[in-house]
């Protein structure tokens, strides 16, 4: 059964550009590292400190193993440093959370 992890971020909403570029990088890494990104998601209208970033696992056991890859990986240690440098996210809480039903097409 998959597993879909929604990251729910608060962002500084004059560094909105800093964090799309962080999701860009992210776009590329996450399904490098073995999770398969649905997509990051960055303020339209309403809220201009709220974002998403969704990707589905295998399991808690495959999400641990992703992001000891992505903790490791080069380019992704080089997007936590951007991130920490540039402070543009205030805050995120990540959710798990498993598909129970849907529309049929």
């Amino acid at each position: 059964m998959a597993i879909t992890c929604i990251i729910r971020y608060q962002i500084e909403p004059t560094q909105k550009h800093q964090f799309e570029e962080y999701s860009r990088n992210w776009g590329k890494l996450i399904p490098a590292c073995g999770a398969d990104l649905i997509g990051y998601f960055s303020p339209h209208e309403g809220s201009s400190t709220t974002a998403y970033g969704i990707y589905n696992v295998d399991s808690l056991a495959a999400y641990e193993a992703y992001r000891e890859r992505l903790a490791t990986h080069p380019d992704g240690l080089a997007n936590y440093k951007f991130a920490m440098q540039e402070k543009f996210i205030r805050s995120e809480e990540r959710l798990f959370l498993k598909l129970v039903g849907c529309l049929e097409s």
